[in-house]
C-alpha cells in the first residue's frame, strides 16, 4: 500500500495556500497526500529539550515537533522564516521555484507623503524598518504585526501614510491591492519568496518525492543568502538583507547585501557577481566584507542600546540557552555552586541494594565516578526529574519510578514500599523533605553521601532586574553576597520555597528546565521570545 505523505503546516491562510500548492504538485505526480494543521501556539513537551534539539524558530518550532515525533511527514515552510540550522534528524527536502521577492509599499491614500518630512509607516520587520529611515530619515516607523489579512485590516483603521508587505504574501492568496508600490530599492529578507519543504533524515519516500518539486537555481540563490546571514550571525536582532539571482545571459549569480544600525542611519553594503558552480565562497566573501567594515561592532553596539532589563543566572547558560531570552535582555551568568565528588565506599555497593533514590544529575555522576555500571547492582531505581531519568537510563539501567520533585517521591514510596528501606545517594547539603517524610512513615533512609556542594557566589551588579535559580542550594549561596532585592526566577518549587524565605518576588516556571524558566523571564518582563539560531527573525511571521 503507498504510504499516505501528512504535509504539516501552519493554520493562516497564507501558509495553508502554500501547503495545498506543494500537495497539488506532489499529487501530480502520483502521491497520496493529507494536509495536517499544527497550531503554532500551546506547549508540547518532548523528551529531549527543544534548546538541545536546536529547535529556535517561532515560526517552525511547533512544526519541527510534530515532525520528530511522526506525526507528519513533511514541513512546508515560508523559507525565509525557516532558522539556519535545522533541528537534527530534519532535512532541507526542497525548495520550490521562487516568487516575487520584492517588498511592497501598500499605501493607504497617495504617495504625497514621499515628499513630505512627517510620513508614517507601519511594518514589524527591523530590516524593513531600518532601510525605510535609511532612505526617509525625517520619517517615523511603527509596528505592525499579524498575519497579512490582520495587517491589512490595522492598515485600514489607522491614520498610517502605508505597510510595507512581501509581495508573494499578498499575490499568493489573490489580496494584493492594485495601488501597492514596488519597492525594488530594499534589499529583501534572505530567502523571501520562497517556499521550503524540510522532512526527516531517514524518510527515504518521503525524501524521493520532495526531491522532484526542488528547483535547482532557487535553491542555489536563496542557500547563498542564507549563508551569508548566517556567517554574519545576525541573529534576530540585526537588519540583514541579501539577494541573489542568476543572469540568464552569463549565467553569473548577482549577489546583493545589506546590514544597518537599527535606525537607519549606518548602513553596510555589499555587490558581487560569481559564475554558477563557481560560487562556493561568494556568500562568505561578502560576509566577510561587511564584517571588516565594521559589521561585528555595528550589531553589537545596537544590540548594547536595546538592552534595558539585566538578569543574572546562578548557572552558566550555553549559547543557546542565552539566546532564548529576548534581545532585550542582558544577561550575565556563573555557577553559583560547585561539586565535587566523594569516593564512595567500595562496600555500600557490594551486594545488590534493592531499593535506591538518587535525586540529581549529580548523584548520578557522583556514582559512576566511584563505580563502573557493572560494577552496580541496584534492583529498583527512584529518581527525581526527568532528566535524572533520563541519565541513569542511559548509564546505569532502568528507573521504576521517576517524580517531579521529591516530595511527589516521597509520597510513591510511602504508598509502595512500607517497612522498606532505600538507599538514598545524596549531597552533603540536601532538603530535608524526602528522608524526613520517609522516616516519619515507616520506610528505612540508608544515606549515601556521594557529593559535596560547595557555595561560589558572584557579586550580582545592582542593575540586575532578575535572578535565575535551579536549586535551593543555588539560593543559598546567592544570599550569602547579595541583596534580595530582586525578582526570584525558580526552576522548580522545591527551589521557589527556599527563595520565598527571602525574596518578595518569586516566580515560578511550568516545567523544571531551563528553557522554561527563561521563558518565564521573557514573559514576566513582557516580551516575546524571537530566537532564531543564526537568523534575522521578521516577526510576522507571514510576509
Amino acid at each position: 500500500m503507498q504510504k499516505i505523505i501528512r504535509i504539516g503546516t501552519r493554520e493562516s491562510q497564507l501558509a495553508l495556500w502554500q501547503a495545498n500548492k506543494v500537495r497539488k504538485e506532489l499529487e501530480e505526480l502520483g502521491y497520496e497526500t493529507q494536509i495536517v494543521p499544527i497550531k503554532s501556539t500551546g506547549d508540547i513537551v518532548l523528551d529531549k529539550p527543544l534548546y538541545e534539539l536546536g529547535i529556535t524558530g517561532i515560526f517552525t518550532k511547533n512544526l519541527d515537533i510534530a515532525m520528530l515525533n511522526k506525526e507528519i511527514d513533511i514541513a512546508v515552510h515560508s523559507f525565509k522564516d525557516v532558522p539556519t540550522s535545522l533541528p537534527e534528524g530534519i532535512i532541507q527536502a526542497a525548495v520550490l521555484k521562487r516568487a516575487n521577492y520584492n517588498d511592497i509599499l501598500v499605501l493607504k491614500d497617495n504617495e504625497e507623503f514621499f515628499g513630505q518630512p512627517n510620513g508614517l509607516i507601519a511594518t514589524g520587520s527591523l530590516r524593513r524598518r531600518a532601510q525605510w529611515l535609511h532612505r526617509y530619515p525625517t520619517h517615523k516607523v511603527v509596528d505592525l504585526r499579524g498575519n497579512v489579512n490582520t495587517r491589512l485590516e490595522k492598515l485600514e483603521n489607522n491614520d498610517w501614510n502605508g505597510a510595507v508587505f512581501a509581495a508573494a504574501g499578498l499575490e499568493r492568496i489573490g489580496i494584493r491591492p492594485a495601488g501597492a508600490i514596488s519597492l525594488s530599492w530594499m534589499i529583501p529578507a534572505p530567502a523571501q519568496g520562497a517556499i521550503m519543504i524540510t522532512a526527516l533524515e531517514g524518510d527515504d519516500y518521503t525524501k524521493d518525492a520532495c526531491e522532484q518539486l526542488n528547483h535547482y537555481e532557487t535553491q542555489v540563490c536563496t542557500g547563498i543568502e542564507r549563508e551569508f546571514l548566517k556567517l554574519l550571525e545576525g541573529g534576530c536582532t540585526a537588519p540583514i538583507g541579501a539577494l541573489a539571482y542568476i543572469d540568464a545571459k552569463t549565467e553569473e549569480i548577482n549577489f546583493k547585501g545589506v546590514l544597518l544600525s537599527r535606525d537607519g542611519k549606518k548602513k553596510l553594503s555589499v555587490a558581487k557577481t560569481g559564475k554558477v558552480g563557481r560560487h562556493r565562497f561568494l556568500a562568505k566573501d561578502c560576509a566577510d566584507y561587511i564584517i571588516n567594515k565594521g559589521g561585528k561592532e555595528l550589531m553589537a553596539a545596537d544590540e548594547q542600546l536595546e538592552k534595558d532589563i539585566a538578569v543574572y543566572s546562578t548557572k552558566k547558560l550555553s549559547e543557546l540557552q542565552q539566546k532564548g531570552l529576548s534581545h532585550k535582555i542582558e544577561v550575565e551568568d556563573s555557577d553559583f555552586i560547585k561539586i565535587r565528588f566523594n569516593r564512595i565506599a567500595p562496600k555500600t555497593v557490594k551486594e545488590e541494594i534493592k531499593n535506591v533514590v538518587i535525586t540529581s544529575q549529580n548523584g548520578v555522576e557522583a556514582i559512576l565516578n566511584s563505580f563502573t555500571k557493572d560494577e552496580l547492582s541496584f534492583r529498583n531505581i527512584y529518581c527525581v526529574g526527568r532528566r535524572t531519568k533520563k541519565l541513569i537510563e542511559q548509564r546505569i539501567g532502568t528507573v521504576k519510578k521517576s517524580a517531579r520533585n521529591a516530595d511527589k517521591l516521597a509520597s510513591y514510596l510511602i504508598e509502595n514500599n512500607k517497612g522498606e528501606t532505600v538507599t538514598y545517594f545524596c549531597s552533603d547539603i540536601r532538603l530535608d523533605t524526602l528522608p524526613k517524610k520517609l522516616i516519619e512513615n515507616g520506610i528505612g533512609v540508608n544515606e549515601v553521601e556521594a557529593y559535596k556542594t560547595m557555595y561560589s557566589p558572584a557579586k550580582v551588579d545592582d542593575k540586575v532586574n532578575g535572578v535565575l535559580f535551579y536549586s535551593p542550594s543555588g539560593v543559598e549561596s546567592y544570599i550569602q553576597e547579595n541583596e534580595t532585592n530582586k525578582i526570584a526566577f525558580c526552576i522548580g518549587e522545591s527551589t521557589a520555597k527556599e527563595a520565598r524565605k527571602y525574596f518578595e518576588i518569586v516566580k515560578v516556571s511550568k516545567l523544571p528546565s531551563v528553557e522554561s524558566v527563561l521563558e518565564l523571564v521573557n514573559k514576566h518582563f513582557g516580551l516575546e521570545t524571537i530566537t532564531f539560531k543564526g537568523e534575522i527573525a521578521e516577526g510576522e511571521g507571514e510576509l
